[in-house]
């Protein structure tokens, strides 16, 4: 293949995987826009008072975290410099709320993408609001008892107040959507350079003990690692078409995806964490091994309980667009129950 028709190839694929991710981010950005406008984020973040005081922090963070879940980190960032001035938060504090919000952030759009790629949206808002409970309670309690990261916290960046004008608003979310495509189609062209000089297949290698352990085979192993790197909606979004072609197998899409879920962008976002004042021992460090062991408990769990429990409750095959070939055995297909 010549160098204008792989890079024919590299554009279609990355039109097909920018087009699924359209069909689910438009839709849902338009949605939570109203919710917003409406002022019904508030509201949703009231239930959610009692539980930020589980984890040490004032109830009025709840409204932090209801915006980063149901927009973007990006919205609860603006939320929280607005609340940051009414509240004396200790660095610890800060990185437990912070890493929460890693952990479970813009859930409409990113589990819409987890669930075309086949695992039930249900198990998976769960371990990812639960997951981040989990691991601020835990956060939490280890700062205090080691008497760490007490210190005042300092903001480091103070955002520029949103433009509130309804065209300002869709410029910003088609710069968006292009931006995705850009993303994903230089994704794609790297992948491709990588696979042709040999260093996926080493990737893969290198990292086969660790993936094996958590029950990831190597059809999904180069994708969870982009997703881990560049975010969800790109890895997931990749993922997505690989499920729909049938090359990998549903547990490893389930287990990927899970690991995914819990800690993806692991740069990016932990960068923007950072300059609120949290610290890497939990945006980073903490996330990171919290879900190594979380996925690789579940991994065992899933063993355990069987393919039955498997099909019924965790994950539903998605229509496959090419034969799965040999990858999948046992899995039922998209039109059986």
């Amino acid at each position: 293949m010549n160098l204008l028709e792989e890079a024919k190839a590299v554009l279609r694929r990355s039109a097909t995987i920018s087009l699924e991710l359209y069909k689910i981010m438009v839709p849902i950005v338009i949605a939570v826009k109203i919710l917003q406008e409406l002022g019904l984020i508030a509201w949703l973040a009231l239930p959610l008072e009692p539980v930020m005081r589980l984890v040490g922090l004032p109830g009025e963070m709840g409204l932090v975290w209801a915006t980063a879940m149901i927009n973007n980190i990006y919205s609860g960032m603006i939320v929280f410099v607005s609340l940051a001035g009414q509240h004396e938060l200790s660095v610890a504090q800060v990185t437990v709320l912070c890493t929460m919000i890693l952990v479970a952030h813009s859930m409409p759009v990113e589990l819409q993408i987890v669930r075309k790629s086949g695992p039930r949206m249900g198990f998976q808002a769960l371990l990812r609001i639960g997951g981040a409970l989990v691991l601020g309670f835990l956060l939490a309690r280890i700062y205090e008892w080691g008497g760490w990261l007490q210190e005042p916290n300092v903001l480091m960046w103070r955002p520029e107040p949103e433009s509130a004008s309804l065209v300002d608003w869709s410029v910003d979310q088609v710069r968006n959507l292009a931006m995705v495509f850009v993303i994903i189609t230089a994704l794609n062209a790297f992948m491709r350079v990588l696979t042709a000089v040999g260093l996926t297949a080493l990737c893969v290698r290198l990292l086969s003990p660790v993936l094996r352990l958590l029950g990831i085979g190597p059809e999904a192993g180069t994708l969870t690692i982009v997703g881990m790197v560049m975010g969800l909606s790109y890895g997931g979004g990749m993922i997505m078409h690989e499920a729909h072609s049938g090359k990998v197998p549903p547990k490893d899409i389930f287990s990927s995806l899970s690991l995914m879920s819990l800690s993806h962008s692991v740069f990016e976002d932990t960068f923007l964490m950072a300059v609120l004042g949290g610290h890497s021992s939990g945006l980073l460090v903490g996330r990171v091994a919290f879900t190594l062991v979380v996925v690789a408990l579940l991994v065992r769990m899933v063993n355990r309980l069987g393919d039955e429990f498997f099909y019924r409750r965790l994950f539903k095959p998605v229509e496959v667009y090419a034969q799965p070939g040999p990858c999948c055995p046992g899995a039922p297909t998209a039109d059986r129950p």
